[in-house]
């Protein structure tokens, strides 16, 4: 009979990883947990407390920092591997898992599932012939390095990036590896898992060509298992069950999705919504039971295409998923950077991105060249991202699976600042109040068109007294707005005093605002 060691990655939710642990564990499977490194240390070891008397739980050896598209998500992982290889000699399956999966059939259906058909079940799909990746970059994923993590360290990802194509600093394949791609949630069977994890020791080449490739989760064991196992011992396949949506974004499982989910011929589903508390008791109650026959149907995504273009027949302009997402989400926390001086705010924020794990985006709603995640095409004009505007800033946060996030968002914009002010989530405001030079003014006239090039100097001088005054109003309606969260960082002040409104601001403590605020050059022209 198998026995499964599950790999959870997770980085919130104390209360939820427990649940799980305790869940999946009573029926004599095991777990190893790797528990993000940004998280707080005393979650951490609440997590611990909790399970260190569950013989059948293990940690990684080592936490690390892990980011979205970066190694460190496959680093963690073979932490959590090699910490469960060696606690748990009698598992015979490990099982990747996130915090919000949950099993959809019995732990009896599971074991047998798994001993009759004795397969690695892994997604693999040729990197280069297949249309797994449906847009953005393909080939250069692999053939350039990547170094920054591209959602919160643009700036640096993409200027690497066109450095090495601009002086053509490419690489080749290992040339005895053919490269697959496919889900990240897979199940391998121990002697796999085993050949692995030698065959890393073996060539330490391939772990440091694929540590710089870019989204390596969805290549790194799908190629090793490909290359060390032979096809037909691997179904081709994720045992998880996830959807996405026509926008690319992954669908949430709710309350009334139970018997569509256990129709489903996969053993674990992704993503259950934090919300679905019925659905999470009932999924929880069934992995322990005993003599539940499953009908599989398999009708989950026919039923959800059906359904979601159901919802526009009849309509000329049919109404999008993103014009039905009024809410942010109450547990959310967006902090909002207000500056007229775009690239004070866009310094701030890189300081940000740089010391804290909080996506930033900058002016998203005022210049069409900020850099966004593909977000099936609402972000691809300033007019659909203005219309939808928390529709954006929600799909922004399901992207980055934060909780948090950081915006830019000009004075003159107010209506937004309201907008997201009156949402449910906590909306934070950051005020950055700027010295505005003559000549500053000048330039400022000239960029909104007030002022052409080779306008004569007696013809601009009239316009900077009143541009002075009309920056001085915006930013007198933003403060008699009565923002709940209202914080301003002044030009004036001293860096001790903007150093307390970052951490008023940000939640942060006083030695993080310190590191944010480092730059000398912040307020410069």
């Amino acid at each position: 009979m198998a026995r499964i060691a599950y790999i959870l990655l997770c980085h919130k939710d104390p209360d939820a990883i427990i649940a799980q642990a305790e869940q999946l564990t009573a029926a004599g499977d095991c777990m190893s947990i790797h528990f993000d490194a940004r998280a707080d240390a005393v979650v951490f070891q609440r997590i611990q407390d909790a399970l260190k008397d569950n013989p059948n739980v293990t940690f990684a050896g080592k936490r690390i920092k892990c980011g979205w598209g970066e190694w460190s998500l496959v680093q963690a992982t073979l932490y959590a591997l090699q910490a469960a290889v060696h606690a748990f000699p009698r598992a015979t399956h490990f099982y990747m898992l996130s915090g919000d999966c949950m099993a959809i059939k019995t732990a009896e259906y599971t074991h047998l599932f798994l001993a009759e058909q004795d397969m690695d079940i892994v997604e693999c799909h040729d990197f280069f012939e297949s249309n797994w990746i449906k847009t953005g970059m393909k080939e250069d994923r692999l053939i350039y390095r990547h170094f920054f993590n591209e959602r919160t360290q643009s700036w640096p990802f993409y200027t690497s990036y066109e450095l090495q194509k601009r002086f053509g600093l490419t690489r080749e394949v290992p040339a005895d590896i053919q490269v697959m791609i496919g889900s990240q949630w897979w199940c391998l069977r121990r002697r796999t898992i085993e050949m692995i994890l030698d065959f890393l020791r073996k060539r330490p080449d391939v772990k440091r060509f694929f540590s710089t490739t870019w989204i390596p989760d969805e290549t790194f064991f799908q190629t090793l298992v490909r290359h060390l196992v032979p096809k037909e011992e691997i179904d081709n396949r994720t045992p998880t069950f996830l959807m996405f949506s026509d926008y690319g974004m992954p669908v949430t499982f709710y309350n009334d999705h139970y018997d569509m989910l256990l129709g489903q011929d996969y053993l674990f589903a992704r993503k259950i919504s934090p919300e679905a508390h019925e659905l999470k008791e009932r999924l929880g109650r069934l992995y322990a039971t005993k003599g539940v026959d499953f009908p599989i149907s398999n009708e989950g995504r026919n039923l959800y295409s059906f359904l979601t273009g159901r919802g526009r027949v009849g309509r000329r302009h049919g109404q999008r998923f993103w014009e039905a997402s009024n809410t942010l989400g109450s547990e959310r926390e967006l902090f909002v950077v207000v500056c007229k001086k775009w690239h004070v705010a866009k310094r701030l924020v890189d300081q940000i991105a740089s010391e804290t794990d909080v996506p930033c985006v900058e002016y998203l709603f005022n210049e069409d060249d900020t850099q966004l995640p593909d977000l099936g095409g609402i972000e691809t004009t300033l007019l659909k991202r203005s219309r939808h505007r928390r529709a954006v800033v929600r799909m922004l946060f399901e992207c980055f699976e934060s909780d948090a996030l950081v915006l830019c968002v000009d004075p003159a914009n107010l209506d937004i600042i309201k907008d997201f002010c009156a949402d449910q989530a906590k909306t934070h405001v950051l005020e950055i109040e700027c010295q505005y030079s003559d000549d500053y003014l000048i330039g400022h006239a000239r960029r909104v068109g007030l002022a052409g090039v080779d306008s004569p100097a007696d013809t601009v001088a009239p316009l900077v007294p009143t541009l002075r005054n009309a920056l001085a109003y915006e930013s007198e309606l933003i403060r008699n707005a009565a923002l709940d969260e209202y914080t301003r960082l002044r030009e004036t002040n001293s860096r001790a005093e903007n150093e307390a409104a970052v951490a008023r601001f940000l939640r942060v403590s006083k030695e993080k605002a310190q590191a944010i605020m480092q730059l000398d050059y912040l307020f410069a022209d």
